[in-house]
């Protein structure tokens, strides 16, 4: 290594020219110095490299006279020729060097022209074999043996780029020719190819660069920008020797390749006619992941979470999960009957939870597969959550104990949006999880989609640039490759904790699946496939070759495996009946019974003692930390709030406010995730203070309500709502005892996380028992504000529900808890704080988890009438799920002709119109609080107590969007459909809100008067 010296210049532009030299010869140091000639002198002497003297020459005469100039120069390149003539003798570089003359005695300029020729093309040449050095560096990998097929270019891109010496025609390119190959180079610091050895001939140079990054591995590296990492992955590929294996990790590696082939091939002895998406082709995929987590286990990691696409997911559960056999092999039986637990999904879906000694280590390792759905890469960011959250869990703050690795395909790599969503989550200090592994299968087709047809960049890889992602290509078919390559990426993770990529460069055998036929789009390709050797095949003559192993050995490795496999197919035909249960990749010990049920059917209640709310009221409208400045509208509102609590009543702010400190101080996390929810979209929220006065000094209160209580945790996420809602929901999969929330910034954005919702929160236990207590809070209301910010799209949740329309459920006294137990999903619209609060809790005290989707208001977070009493919210009170109407109304429920059933913001615009009306007394209005499950039993008495009143529905948002396709079918089944159920709203529409204020209000005011106007239903008949 060069040692990095100190400059002394006084010219910025010189100084602003050698910074740029010396940063790309990676020393930089610079300080003022008032002597020209002193600086020159230095930097003279003292730096040992001829190009920075050489890169410096044109700028010298701008201050130091010419005559000394020149001769200085001649001076210094006389004393490199006599260094480079001395190393190329053999002499030690100690030895070699000869200072330069002083200034006092150096020659004159004009003796310059004889020698200069000769030291300029010294120099050159030099400069030349260093510039070759990066190319390689920089371009090698992509004339790298990538392809196993050797017919395709990985980058897509047969040229060879000009800069890499593929003959000798191609050194002109830097000044040279065949008879430089034998001249001797002095190696640069940022090469690692000479080992011990300072200089090398060219010829010996150039091989050595090819061995490194030309073979069965392609580097994608020098765009990192920091020299510690770049330097630490030349030293990995560049020294001679470092791909060496012992006898014994050849003999492991040839049987884990046994396993993984064996496998896939006695899966399609038995059930050929099956699709199990395979993993021919990429037989080494096995290898490659054991060997990540033996490296890893070796530094020190305990848990490894992993999540991957369809492809090779058996295998991956037989032989690195270690599930067993016959649990796989008794999903292929057609005859096995399913269990009660729900709808299942199909065996290549699924995910495995297992705790094991790693044989390699001997040390404890876990190990979970998630289970994901056919969507490819969407359960990136839930492995990343869950990962976030066992780091969490364990206090593992850099990532030392808990990490995940994720397997991509190539096409849905380069294709699927989330992946870079997912790596933009990898350095955000509060969804960091301290560096992945990512290993792609890169088929080098997509379906039937070739590669060019699927992707702009050269590689499907290139996304993992934007994050300096090291990327390793390697060609499947060599097995100790790959290990290698595995090896690096997992020493790489365990050292700078950052992501790193590893590009599998493989084949299909098969097509798609085992029934789909690939000739039809890829014929070329599958004729050389079905030419192609199998990889274990392969790599077993080798050893076999090199006297690693026998014959007999390799032959007897491969009969132990398959008797294995037959002992399993005969012990999985005892298998009747399929527990999904067996595959559950997130199980919650102590939480359930044995038998996988609640302990219980029962809820305490919600509420809390007066003291408690006061205590956290007085928190949140507190500042606990000492000179502490906040804005001045700031400390309005935490005054505001201190007058609340003193008059015993909270807004919405404040009822969030108590449900989460009551919870941290019960000892359950709580964590509030999404785009700008530490403030609040709207402005209420205010978790996170910051100091005026001194740049990012924060204050979160809500961490200061109790001495030993549970952390919380607000962050604000990136501008992303699939990766970051995948994020939480993996978070909220890890414990039941934490409260995870994701609010959207407006709740319409949802739909860009849709399938999150579609395949994991919504279906998640019925296709793999895996329950779950996410809580998503979505801002909806019509409030003129146009179609992109009004509506939460409360149709489409209520429309997944699982309850049927037409069943009038048998109504018992744990009737509520039992819904709530038999839901996939809860669906609420609260129109005060005091049920908002209730909600939270329940959520946690809840003797099992729900999702729980929260429709929260805009304009109601300040509305006077939206506010809830203490009262409201003490011990003995809980949820309402239905708030019925106490007023005038209750008094005389026989006089009332008309009961308004409505949900959240519009039931404040009825009650207005009410009494605008002069109906209080003749018109009911009832709140559904919870919209799922259907509070059937609550809507019954309700209507019932109003025997004389016909039964409407009213909403504000259109006829075809809200609630009222769900509601109306179930309210006739509650009613036995003796009564017809009104609708009250605005009419059909294809956009949910109208953007003109002016139509809004007019839409408004005729639903409204259709609410109260007694004879306005006659035409509905």
């Amino acid at each position: 290594m060069v040692p990095a010296h100190h400059v002394f210049l006084n010219s910025s532009h010189l100084r602003g020219n050698l910074c740029r030299i010396l940063n790309e010869a990676e020393v930089v140091t610079l300080t003022l110095y008032d002597s020209p000639r002193e600086s020159f002198r230095l930097i003279c002497s003292h730096f040992t490299t001829l190009q920075w003297i050489c890169w410096l020459s044109p700028f010298i005469p701008m201050f130091i006279n010419p005559n000394s100039y020149f001769s200085f120069i001649f001076s210094c390149l006389q004393s490199w020729d006599v260094f480079f003539r001395n190393a190329n003798a053999g002499a030690p570089p100690g030895m070699a060097h000869q200072s330069p003359l002083s200034l006092a005695g150096l020659p004159q300029a004009q003796s310059l022209a004889g020698a200069q020729p000769n030291v300029e093309k010294l120099v050159e040449d030099h400069l030349a074999v260093q510039s070759l050095i990066r190319a390689y560096q920089i371009r090698g990998h992509h004339v790298a043996q990538l392809d196993p097929l050797g017919i395709m270019d990985a980058d897509l891109d047969s040229h060879v780029p000009n800069d890499i010496i593929t003959s000798s025609d191609k050194l002109g390119f830097y000044g040279l020719d065949e008879s430089d190959l034998d001249k001797v180079f002095r190696l640069p610091t940022t090469t690692f190819i000479g080992g011990t050895e300072t200089a090398l001939p060219l010829r010996e140079i150039i091989r050595r660069l090819e061995m490194a990054y030309c073979q069965h591995i392609g580097v994608e590296f020098m765009f990192i920008n920091d020299l510690d990492q770049c330097q630490w992955i030349r030293e990995k590929f560049e020294k001679p020797g470092v791909m060496q294996f012992t006898l014994e990790e050849k003999r492991t590696l040839l049987a884990r390749m046994v396993r993984s082939t064996r496998f896939e091939e006695f899966l399609q002895r038995k059930w050929s006619s099956e699709k199990r998406f395979g993993l021919e082709g990429c037989e080494s995929l096995i290898p490659a992941l054991k060997t990540i987590i033996d490296k890893s286990s070796e530094k020190g990691v305990e848990n490894v979470v992993m999540g991957m696409p369809h492809r090779g997911r058996l295998n991956v559960l037989a032989n690195v999960i270690r599930k067993e056999l016959e649990q796989i092999f008794c999903q292929f039986d057609s005859k096995l009957e399913a269990a009660d637990e729900g709808s299942g999904d199909v065996k290549y879906h699924l995910g495995m939870y297992h705790r094991r000694i790693n044989r390699v280590t001997d040390r404890n390792i876990t190990l979970s597969l998630m289970a994901n759905p056919s969507h490819l890469e969407a359960v990136d960011p839930v492995v990343q959550g869950k990962t976030k959250a066992e780091q969490f869990y364990c206090g593992d703050t850099e990532g030392h104990k808990v990490m995940s690795i994720l397997m991509h395909g190539d096409a849905a790599f380069a294709g699927q949006g989330v992946v870079y969503e997912t790596f933009h989550l990898s350095d955000l200090p509060s969804y960091s999880t301290h560096g992945t592994v990512h290993v792609v299968v890169n088929n080098q087709i997509g379906f039937t989609t070739d590669p060019r047809m699927a992707r702009s960049s050269p590689y499907p890889t290139d996304v993992a640039r934007v994050v300096n992602a090291p990327i390793f290509h390697v060609n499947a078919d060599d097995p100790e490759a790959v290990v290698y390559v595995c090896n690096v990426a997992a020493e790489w993770r365990a050292t700078f904790h950052k992501d790193v990529v590893v590009d599998l460069v493989c084949y299909r055998r098969l097509g798609h699946n085992e029934m789909d036929e690939p000739m039809f789009t890829q014929p070329l390709m599958y004729k050389q496939i079905k030419k192609q050797k199998g990889v274990m095949q392969k790599y077993g003559e080798k050893l076999i070759a090199e006297g690693v192993v026998t014959r007999q050995e390799y032959e007897e490795e491969i009969a132990k495996y398959d008797k294995i496999c037959e002992e399993a197919h005969v012990r999985s035909k005892d298998e009747k009946i399929l527990h999904i249960k067996h595959w559950l990749d997130s199980p919650w010990p102590g939480f359930f019974n044995l038998d996988g049920q609640p302990k219980s059917l029962t809820c305490p209640s919600t509420g809390l003692t007066e003291e408690e709310l006061t205590h956290i009221g007085q928190v949140a409208s507190s500042v606990p930390v000492e000179d502490f400045t906040i804005h001045g509208g700031l400390s309005r509102i935490l005054k505001a709030r201190g007058e609340m609590i003193k008059n015993r009543t909270v807004d919405w702010a404040l009822g969030e406010y108590m449900a989460f400190g009551s919870l941290l101080k019960e000892g359950i996390h709580v964590r509030l995730s999404g785009q700008d929810v530490e403030r609040g979209t709207f402005s209420h929220r205010h978790h996170v203070l910051h100091d005026q006065n001194v740049d990012k000094r924060v204050c979160i209160p809500m961490n200061h309500v109790a001495p030993n209580q549970a952390p919380y945790t607000v962050c604000n996420s990136s501008l992303s709502e699939y990766g970051v809602l995948g994020f939480e929901l993996g978070f909220a999969m890890a414990s039941p005892n934490a409260l995870v929330l994701w609010e959207a910034q407006f709740g319409d954005f949802h739909n860009t996380a849709q399938c999150i919702i579609d395949q994991f929160i919504c279906p998640g236990q019925a296709k793999w028992v895996r329950q779950n207590g996410i809580v998503l809070l979505l801002p909806h209301g019509m409030e003129g504000m146009g179609p992109e910010h009004s509506s939460a799209r409360p149709e489409r949740f209520l429309q997944m529900c699982n309850d049927d329309p037409d069943v009038l459920p048998s109504i018992t006294e744990d009737f509520a808890i039992r819904q709530l137990h038999d839901c996939n999903w809860i669906v609420v619209n609260c129109s005060n704080p005091g049920n908002f609060f209730h909600v939270l809790r329940r959520q946690i005290l809840a003797p099992f988890r729900k999702p729980l989707i929260v429709f929260t208001p805009k304009s109601l977070l300040r509305h006077p009438e939206a506010r809830s009493n203490f009262d409201e919210m003490l011990p003995g009170t809980d949820f309402q799920r239905l708030i019925p109407d106490n007023g005038p109304v209750a008094q005389n429920p026989a006089g009332v002709k008309r009961i308004v059933f409505c949900t959240g913001k519009v039931y404040y615009e009825l009650t207005k119109e009410r009494k605008a009306h002069g109906m209080e007394d003749t018109v009911a209005i009832a709140r559904m609080e919870q919209l799922s499950p259907f509070p059937f039993d609550l809507v019954k008495a309700e209507s019932e107590k109003y025997p004389n009143a016909d039964l409407v529905w009213c909403q504000e948002e259109h006829k075809n969007q809200g609630y009222y396709d769900y509601v109306k079918p179930r309210m006739r089944t509650t009613i036995d459909r003796a009564k017809p159920v009104w609708y009250a709203g605005r009419p059909p529409a294809a956009a949910p809100a109208t953007g003109n204020k002016k139509a809004h209000l007019v839409e408004l005011k005729n639903f409204l008067d259709t609410a109260f106007d007694l004879d306005a239903f006659k035409d509905q008949m």
